[in-house]
Formats: structure tokens, C-alpha cells, sequence
């Protein structure tokens, strides 16, 4: 198998081209899909959250309410290295075991991680090892737009949550490989090839071991 981490900044689009990828027959392991399977209620993640923040973070439908999470750590540090705590462990667990399901293929693996970026800033080992990063590039404007148009965010909202993130410049800098995508759709289409073209040339990942 060759294991490459997606990332990008919020608004990017990482979920389009992961589906550009997935639609030529890479597997997706998708580090937020697989958060909001464990935040399902009765699961151990969603019961320490509610036991953490309470009932105003919960749904009627007894649902989480994610954007209600988010306001609430966005400005707490400690709140949100509480989350973190209580959501990061199983969840890499989680995506340690599908990468060992892999092990013995010829797949391309895509861990569609959005702190990929941040977790290799930390200086610590790497939290999965991967063959090569690849991220997907947006102008901030355009980024911004998309956060306002498709997912309800303020225009400073937006703004506010994209400055909160590593910026752009060092997401490049620590590129293997650069998609851009700055909405158009044939554009990103023409670069999928590279991109596959470019994992060919990596070498085979090891799978990533229990810490």
C-alpha cells in the first residue's frame, strides 16, 4: 500500500478531491467521518462529551450539536484540549487499525486529516506514517466564500476560523504535492492524474504501529 495524507485549510474543498480520488479506487480513511461515527449517541466518545460539556450540547433528537462544541472551544483553551482529549485516542486508534486492514494491498490510502499540518509542527514523532502529503491549496477569498455560502458561516466568522489554522504559506511549505483548487471543476479534474501519477513514484508505507 502507499499511505498519503490529505490535508488543507477549512474551505479548501479536501472533501472534493478525496472523492476525485476514491472515484479512481483509492481507499479514503476520513479522520472527521470516523469522529462523527464515535460521537453517535450511546458511543463512549459521545457519553464523555456530554458528560464533559453537558445537555446544551446535545440535540433534541439527542444528536450532538457539533457547531454548538465548536463555539464553545474556539475561544477556551482549556475546553478544547479537554475535547481533545476525550476525541483523539480512540479516533487515531480507530484509523491505525484500517490502516493495518491495508497493509497487505496495493492500495492508495488517503488519510484526509485536517491538522495534519499542526501534528507535524508539534515536533513529536508522526502520528501515522504516511509516503507523502498532499494539500489541497485555496486563495483565502475564495475559501472564505465557500464557508459563507455552503456552510452558513458569518463572512468574519470565517475569517476568524481560517486565521485560527496554521497558515497557508507553511501548509506549502511542508507539501509533497500541491492540488489547487480554486473552484473549478475541470481544473481540479485535469490535476487528479498527477496526483496519481506522483503516488506511483512513492515509496510502499509501512502501517502505522500501536504508540
Amino acid at each position: 500500500m502507499r499511505v498519503i495524507g490529505l490535508t488543507g485549510g477549512i474551505g479548501s474543498g479536501k472533501s472534493t478531491v478525496s472523492e476525485r480520488l476514491v472515484a479512481k479506487g483509492a481507499v479514503l480513511i476520513d479522520a472527521d467521518a470516523i469522529v462523527k461515527e464515535m460521537q453517535q449517541p450511546g458511543e463512549l466518545v459521545y457519553l464523555d462529551i456530554v458528560s464533559r460539556f453537558g445537555d446544551e450540547v446535545v440535540d433534541a433528537d439527542g444528536s450532538l450539536l457539533r457547531p454548538a462544541i465548536a463555539n464553545i472551544v474556539f475561544n477556551d483553551k482549556d475546553a478544547l484540549k479537554d475535547l481533545n482529549q476525550l476525541v483523539h485516542p480512540p479516533v487515531n486508534k480507530e484509523i491505525r487499525r484500517r490502516i493495518r486492514n491495508e497493509a497487505d494491498t496495493d492500495n492508495l490510502v488517503v488519510l484526509d486529516i485536517p491538522l495534519l499540518i499542526e501534528g507535524l509542527l508539534e515536533g513529536g514523532p508522526p502520528r501515522y506514517v504516511v509516503s507523502g502529503i498532499l494539500v489541497v491549496d485555496t486563495p483565502v477569498d475564495v475559501a472564505a466564500q465557500r464557508l459563507v455560502t455552503y456552510r452558513g458561516f458569518s463572512e468574519d466568522d470565517a475569517r476568524a476560523r481560517m486565521k485560527s489554522q496554521v497558515p497557508r504559506e507553511k501548509r506549502l511549505e511542508l507539501a509533497d504535492f500541491v492540488v489547487r483548487n480554486d473552484g473549478e471543476p475541470s481544473l481540479l479534474d485535469e490535476q487528479i492524474p498527477k496526483v496519481l501519477s506522483w503516488v506511483s513514484q512513492l515509496k510502499e508505507t509501512l502501517a502505522t504501529p500501536e504508540p
